[in-house]
């Protein structure tokens, strides 16, 4: 006799129950316990022209799209959600350097993430590999001194064992998000951004290897002057050297030999059109250790514009400055539509300074106008006597108030300097006083700047700004306020 069966009331009953309080807590305070992600705001980027296209319309932007799939070895499940968000319009405007991309990409935080790409550069050695195999191929030489990349090149450069694509180990990309995946979905965005990039201009790859397309065409054109064949002969941009080169002289004859009639001296070769670039650190200082790759890198491109400024005859080294004087020098870089791409702003550096960025403003202005004498009077009062204020007062006209150093007529003020030089300075809209322009000296001559000539941005001529001028340094500060 088989057994009696159970009634509905019981095993799938209870299965029931159970599924309806999976769904009520689903749907009420149960849901609470596994918050959602916050959706990702908008990004500073516009969405991509191509919308969702493949990345890569050149030979050379799918040989960096293949690389980064392929050879370079990285996470492949983040790779998706990089170019959903790359076509999106998550990541900012995409700055290329020596070895390095930079972009800022929007997550779901209010600041974008900042991130950083490192690719490894060639040294010196393997360069002058890879100029020897692009000098030995006369129609790739030809092409690339008319502008042109040709996907040939990257043949040449296999042929003497290197490669222009990244392999494994040579992208190491770096992201401010707390997401620990390598890469992270805002860091690979940026890899695939870059074969937009190099659509645009594959010189961009001869960049992130270490040369930029100016280095690399001069360099052909050195291998040109200093070679004794006619493997360039009929190349267009190809200029044919002046004279042959100078063997020189052997140390022990020039020594040994009788002091006759010498030659003339070489003549010393002449300094180049602009500074090098420091080389990119391979990775970022250990966490505590108070260093910074940014401030470093930029603090090293200073070194290297002031040494060519020497090369170029400049006077002043800088050296002889306090270290009060040495930051305004360098805040005075940072101002103006003409400062260098150093990674390092005003902002930052008025952090690690310890100083407010307008009161660092102030001083970059007052370097801009009259180096270290217009710097002195931000904050010097002296007594030069009532005599040496009369010039003031007539630039100023009727009504002008002299206090010291000091001659004022309203929201316009001339200061004396112990150069001998007076300063116009201006009122704000917070009642304090801001430079306002370059200084003048009672000859009319305009002073002198803070190097060797004249500052950036000093008006022609030197000319105090009459009362309704709306173009005096002081405005610059006005955006700060």
């Amino acid at each position: 006799m088989s057994p009696p069966k159970r009634s509905g009331s019981g095993r799938s009953g209870r299965d029931s129950a159970g599924r309806a309080g999976v769904a009520r807590d689903r749907a009420g305070w149960g849901q609470g316990d596994y918050p959602r992600s916050k959706p990702r705001l908008p990004g500073p980027g516009a969405p991509r022209a191509t919308g969702r296209s493949p990345f890569g319309k050149t030979w050379w932007g799918r040989a960096w799209v293949g690389a980064l799939e392929g050879r370079a070895r990285l996470d492949p499940n983040r790779l998706p959600r990089g170019r959903t968000y790359a076509r999106s319009g998550a990541a900012g405007e995409l700055s290329l350097s020596a070895g390095e991309i930079a972009a800022p990409v929007q997550g779901s935080r209010a600041k974008p993430y900042q991130v950083t790409v490192r690719v490894r550069m060639f040294d010196d050695g393997e360069w002058a590999r890879v100029l020897d195999a692009l000098a030995a191929e006369i129609g790739h030489a030809a092409a690339l001194l008319d502008g042109e990349l040709p996907p040939g090149v990257a043949e040449d450069v296999a042929g003497v064992g290197l490669d222009l694509l990244p392999g494994p180990g040579e992208i190491q990309p770096r992201c401010s998000c707390p997401d620990w995946a390598d890469p992270c979905k805002h860091a690979a965005a940026v890899c695939y951004l870059v074969a937009d990039e190099l659509d645009s201009d594959p010189f961009g790859l001869l960049l992130l290897r270490g040369r930029s397309r100016e280095e690399v065409l001069s360099a052909l054109r050195a291998r040109r002057a200093t070679g004794g064949d006619h493997a360039f002969e009929g190349v267009e941009g190809v200029v044919a050297p002046a004279r042959p080169a100078d063997p020189g002289v052997p140390a022990r004859d020039a020594w040994s030999r009788e002091t006759t009639e010498l030659p003339d001296p070489p003549i010393p070769p002449l300094p180049p059109e602009r500074h090098g670039r420091p080389p990119i650190l391979p990775a970022d200082a250990p966490e505590g250790s108070g260093l910074d790759a940014g401030a470093l890198r930029a603090l090293a491109m200073d070194a290297a514009a002031r040494a060519l400024e020497l090369a170029l005859g400049a006077t002043s080294t800088g050296l002889e400055l306090s270290a009060e004087e040495d930051l305004a020098r360098r805040a005075a870089a940072l101002v103006g539509p003409s400062r260098p791409s150093t990674g390092v702003d005003l902002e930052s550096l008025a952090g690690r300074a310890g100083l407010a960025s307008r009161e660092l403003l102030r001083r970059g202005l007052a370097w801009q106008a009259g180096g270290r004498g217009a710097l002195a009077v931000l904050d010097e009062q002296w007594d030069p006597g009532v005599a040496a204020l009369s010039y003031g007062r007539s630039q100023l006209g009727r009504g002008a108030i002299a206090r010291r150093n000091r001659v004022t007529l309203r929201d316009r003020q001339l200061r004396l300097g112990r150069d001998g030089v007076w300063y116009p300075f201006r009122r704000s809209s917070g009642g304090a006083w801001d430079p306002d322009g370059p200084g003048q000296a009672p000859d009319g001559g305009p002073a002198d700047g803070p190097a060797d000539g004249p500052a950036d941005g000093r008006a022609e001529g030197g000319e105090v700004a009459d009362e309704g001028s709306g173009d005096g340094v002081g405005d610059v500060i006005g955006d700060w306020d």
